[in-house]
């Protein structure tokens, strides 16, 4: 039993990369007992590959009628299920909703896309930046000049990890109350979207321009925006609220009169360049002693080096060492119920024996299946 709030859940993720892997690893890591299906063959996860953190590996061949009946066999268990491959692949392979649920009624099928079961692009490949494309969101960030990819934040780990999470949960709520499973079309396209409800309802309320950097939230208002300093390091400002934006010229000295119209979109500009020189006198550690813990809505923005060190999220244990690799500790917190790294990333099949037997696989179940090459 995993240690954290979803102890006792059981989850069967079909190895894949990016958000799949994402979400298990947030299940995982509040305390969910995730197997993931591997591709048989040898082989061991970095240490480096952090989402792969804290599951059981059991290695399959899926070409072999003996595995697809395992996979079968321990979905008779599951809680739910995480999948990624492209609609249709887990229906050619026997394994798909329709069979799955005749084996576990209560079962929570999971599917995640980029572009979802259905629709014009649902064959199509496609990659994080391409999901938020058509959403709206690609185009809101960036410079002036063109949108640049935000990482793979929104599309992949927000509109997919995260939406698939929240779906299995929900589903599985439903289905203990219920005794219903369902399938959940989890499109990274669909969860973008609906990151961006807000800024579609600035839009509808005429509070929203169609251009980058125009916008308070986007960079274009000179109290929300990142400024270099002296010493080629960057600050975060967001200095909104009156109160805020009232202590951040009194920290900088600003007594300009041109500055008192914080709201007045056309000298937003001109108050940007103003603000850009008197940022770039300091620098980032001197801006810091100044403004650090104040109302001004202030921090550094730090470097994948400089974060674990920085000083807030030491206090917190914000990030964690695994097998020498730097990352983020299990996120969010619980006063009860505290998740913890089940583990480091396994080695392919790994667990074959330890996690089909605890799925309720016989010692000669499991024989037969190595003996058939299926494991």
């Amino acid at each position: 039993m995993g240690q954290g709030p979803l102890s006792g859940l059981k989850i069967i993720e079909f190895a894949g990369i990016g958000p799949g892997p994402f979400c298990g690893m947030l299940l995982s890591d509040l305390g969910a007992d995730v197997v993931r299906i591997d591709r048989k063959g040898p082989g061991r996860a970095s240490p480096a590959d952090v989402t792969a953190r804290g599951r059981r590996s059991v290695a399959l061949d899926l070409k072999n009628p003996a595995a697809i009946e395992t996979c079968l066999k321990l979905m008779e268990s599951a809680d739910g299920i995480i999948e990624g491959f492209r609609p249709g692949v887990m229906e050619r392979l026997g394994l798909g909703p329709d069979v799955a649920l005749k084996r576990n009624p209560k079962l929570v099928f999971g599917r995640m896309t980029g572009w979802g079961q259905f629709g014009p692009y649902a064959q199509a490949a496609g990659h994080d930046m391409n999901y938020i494309a058509i959403t709206g969101a690609l185009h809101a960030i960036g410079t002036t000049d063109k949108p640049v990819p935000p990482l793979n934040l929104v599309g992949d780990f927000g509109g997919g990890a995260l939406y698939l999470a929240f779906g299995l949960l929900a589903g599985v709520i439903h289905a203990r109350a219920t005794g219903q499973g369902q399938v959940i079309d989890c499109a990274m396209s669909d969860g973008a979207a609906s990151l961006m409800a807000m800024f579609y309802g600035f839009k509808g309320a005429g509070a929203w321009k169609d251009e980058r950097r125009s916008n308070l939230l986007d960079g274009g208002a000179h109290f929300y925006d990142t400024y270099q300093c002296a010493d080629g390091k960057w600050i975060s400002i967001g200095s909104i609220e009156p109160q805020f934006y009232a202590l951040l010229l009194e920290k900088t000295g600003i007594t300009d009169p041109e500055f008192k119209n914080q709201m007045d979109r056309d000298a937003w500009p001109s108050l940007k360049a103003k603000l850009a020189e008197v940022l770039a006198i300091k620098t980032q550690a001197e801006w810091c002693a100044i403004m650090d813990a104040t109302d001004i809505c202030f921090a550094p923005v730090l470097t994948l080096d400089e974060a674990p060190r920085h000083a807030h999220n030491v206090a917190r244990e914000t990030f964690v060492t695994l097998e020498g690799v730097v990352q983020p500790a299990p996120a969010p917190r619980f006063s009860a119920t505290p998740g913890v790294i089940q583990g480091p990333p396994p080695r392919i099949g790994a667990h074959n024996e330890q996690a089909l037997a605890d799925w309720g696989f016989s010692e000669s179940d499991i024989a037969s299946l190595a003996t058939a090459g299926a494991i």
